[in-house]
């Protein structure tokens, strides 16, 4: 609302200068009764002498911050029994002038509604007017008159320039009429184009909230490219995710997280996260782990359960066991449960560290809260044959043997155990049978050499 007040200045000066550089504008009275109905029509539209020095005088007022003394001179000089209604409408312009340099707003406005309510009131003025007096009434909260007057300006000018839509877009805001906010913005844009003129962020931003209340999410995602485009800002990206989102286009939001990341917009610990999960949705684990390690090491993200849990994910999706086994172990240490020991468990067992799975199950196992306590107890088995510590690893299929659904996969490694220790067996005893079978051999040999 800051721009009304300047706007409103500018025009404010503007009207008065051209009032006060035209010469002619402020004519001198000559106090002849005897002129023809022309030069009386002239006259008419003339400021006395003596008006027009006090207007001067008043002008150097304000020139000098001295309100207070232009305020008396105007209020002096204003009295309708005594002025032509061209004097009236002039010493009110510029009393309304001052005393919005005094930021009496309720008095500038009562004092600009006064000067439209002259009836011979030149055309222009009463336009220029009515659009001030739309500002100010803006500026005051006053929206639904505002609004009233605004319109009414609409119909006083036949040409508007773009800034008078806006306008009533923001008044249209502030009434919480979104939709309505749509047809004068876009009016605005297509008269500025049409002009050379340039379109605005502003006016953008504007179009995007009033499409965003209207739930119309493809303008809104139009919009966001196109002030990225001219304007790239980290929130439009972020924008622009969350109306692909609102679309359901998840496969393009990665585009608009990763352009905001290449071109170092993001900052904190949740859009680092988002990013990375991106990467992961959009299958590329590895870019998501290398994110999440490089902010992780560099202490831009938490090092907790959570954000350590997330880098293993990244690290397993890409294949990388072996770059997950540190994360997890991390995680694992900070967590009460034992699902991401488990998973620690499953990681040494994809790089056959053997020994660490069954420390890491057992951990899990013992801290409880499992979703699946039958899975880690089938990892510890499986961990423990790898080790040839075959009971204990019957043991621990058994233990997962109890839940139904692990029953067929329990009994098929208990099978393949027994198999392996009868297996073992025979391996044995063909190779004592071997061994004995050599030193019988040995022994006659021996006994031969003797005879």
């Amino acid at each position: 609302m800051n721009t009304s007040h300047r706007i409103s200045l500018k025009l404010c000066i503007a009207l008065l200068a051209g009032m006060l550089a035209s010469g002619g504008a402020f004519a001198q009275g000559s106090g002849q009764a005897d002129k023809d109905d022309d030069t009386k029509t002239k006259q008419a539209q003339a400021v006395s002498k003596e008006v027009y020095e006090k207007i001067l005088a008043a002008q150097e007022m304000v020139d000098a911050k001295n309100y207070q003394g232009a305020l008396r001179s105007l209020n002096s000089l204003y009295n309708p029994d005594k002025l032509t209604e061209y004097e009236q409408a002039n010493v009110l312009n510029y009393l309304g002038f001052v005393y919005y340099n005094m930021d009496n707003m309720p008095q500038a406005i009562a004092t600009y509604k006064k000067l439209l309510a002259i009836p011979s009131l030149e055309p222009q003025m009463a336009k220029s007017t009515t659009f001030t007096l739309a500002q100010l009434l803006t500026v005051e909260e006053k929206y639904g008159e505002a609004l009233t007057t605004i319109n009414k300006w609409f119909t006083l000018e036949p040409n508007p320039a773009p800034e008078p839509f806006i306008l009533k877009a923001q008044i249209l805001y502030n009434l919480n009429r979104y939709k309505e906010m749509i047809a004068p913005i876009e009016t605005a844009m297509n008269v500025a184009t049409s002009r050379g003129k340039p379109l605005k962020e502003d006016w953008y931003n504007l179009l995007n909230f009033a499409y965003f209340q209207e739930e119309n999410y493809t303008k809104v995602r139009d919009i966001q490219m196109t002030l990225l485009e001219n304007w790239p800002k980290k929130r439009y990206w972020k924008s622009l995710a969350g109306a692909f989102t609102e679309l359901g286009q998840d496969d393009k939001l990665i585009y608009a997280y990763d352009a905001a990341y290449t071109q170092g917009m993001l900052e904190v610990e949740a859009e680092f996260v988002t990013m990375a999960q991106l990467f992961m949705q959009a299958e590329v684990p590895y870019k998501a782990a290398m994110l999440l390690q490089e902010k992780i090491d560099a202490g831009v993200l938490t090092k907790n359960e959570k954000n350590y849990r997330l880098l293993s994910q990244a690290w397993q999706l890409a294949q990388e066991d072996a770059k997950a086994i540190p994360a997890l172990k991390a995680a694992a240490a900070l967590a009460d449960h034992g699902e991401l020991d488990a998973r620690l468990a499953n990681s040494y067992l994809n790089i056959s560290d053997y020994g660490n799975c069954v420390t890491s199950a057992r951990n899990a196992a013992r801290k409880g809260g499992l979703k699946s306590p039958d899975n880690i107890q089938i990892t510890l088995g499986m961990c423990l044959y790898n080790e040839r510590k075959y009971e204990e690893s019957k043991a621990a299929f058994r233990e997962a043997g109890k839940v139904p659904r692990s029953q067929r996969t329990a009994n098929q490694w208990i099978r393949v155990i027994d198999a392996e220790i009868e297996r073992n067996r025979q391996i044995r005893l063909a190779e004592e049978a071997a061994q004995k079978k050599r030193r019988e051999i040995e022994a006659r040999k021996a006994s031969n050499a003797r005879a």
